[in-house]
């Protein structure tokens, strides 16, 4: 019974790590409309540096929460 507990565990933390993918794609897709916008406005895309600085600080927050569900599924008791 103890081994399905890991399983549990285990399977579960894999889950969690999906949101680590989603978080990845979503900073891929915040610098790549960044950067699309830019190469269209080049003068403005100096105010707007911020701005991908901040989609890109939420996006790997989401996988950084991700990968603590992952860490306390697998080592809290």
């Amino acid at each position: 019974m103890e081994n399905l507990g890991q399983l549990g565990q285990y399977l579960g933390a894999g889950l969690a790590c999906v949101g680590m993918a989603g978080a990845a794609m979503g900073v891929g897709n915040v610098a790549g409309n960044y950067l699309a916008g830019a190469l269209r406005n080049p003068s403005a895309a100096a105010s707007q540096t911020a701005t991908l600085f901040i989609g890109m600080a939420f996006a790997e927050a989401l996988g950084i929460f991700s990968f603590l569900v992952a860490l306390l599924l697998l080592f809290a008791v």
